[in-house]
């Protein structure tokens, strides 16, 4: 069985650990969990990065992409959207779409947001597009996972997301981890399950 790919951009980390519970989850499952990231991009010139991070995951590859079993795909909140590097990473994959790479391929969605209406809906659905391009089959979490009707803070049948406060320093709840690692074993068990 190949890995689920969990792939995210993170600025300030609370997307990075979202990310790693959302392994935790997909481990409980048996399944490799790989970590990917994506570089900042620039709005003036072209950004240079080294080709590997100074620190947190690897930046993801085309092959990372076309390779996995299944995806998480995580991004904080801009303005109701996904953040401009992981677009540009998902703009560069028309490769994989005219192959039809990721078709049938069981995919989710997270994210982190500076505030509780700061359009954390919004930015999982425009993550889900790129998504339903490729095929990709989208799963979401399902109100039996109790903790969507309880929480005070992150948590949408959507995907996961977090509540990182204005100044980006709230820690996740413990519903907020418990949601992002239900959504890492519900991956895993549907990439399995589509494997027969």
């Amino acid at each position: 069985m190949n890995y689920i790919l969990i792939l995210y951009y993170s600025r300030h980390g609370a997307t990075a650990e979202m990310a790693r519970m959302i392994a935790r989850g997909v481990e409980e499952e048996g399944l490799e969990a790989r970590l990917r990231t994506v570089p900042a991009v620039s709005a003036v010139c072209e950004a240079l990065e080294d080709s590997i991070p100074a620190t947190g995951a690897p930046y993801a590859t085309e092959q990372d992409l076309r390779d996995c079993a299944g995806l998480a795909l995580g991004s904080p909140t801009r303005f109701g959207n996904m953040a401009a590097p992981m677009k540009y990473f998902l703009d560069g994959t028309s490769a994989l779409w005219l192959k039809g790479a990721l078709v049938g391929k069981p995919a989710g969605v997270f994210t982190s947001t500076s505030s509780l209406h700061g359009g954390q809906e919004t930015t999982l659905t425009s993550m889900m597009l790129p998504l339903l391009h490729h095929g990709m089959l989208l799963l979401g979490l399902p109100y039996s996972e109790t903790d969507l009707l309880h929480t005070t803070g992150g948590g949408t049948p959507y995907g996961p997301s977090h509540l990182a406060g204005i100044n980006n320093d709230l820690p996740l709840s413990e519903a907020e981890s418990r949601l992002c690692q239900a959504l890492g074993r519900r991956l895993a068990r549907t990439a399995r399950a589509l494997a027969g």
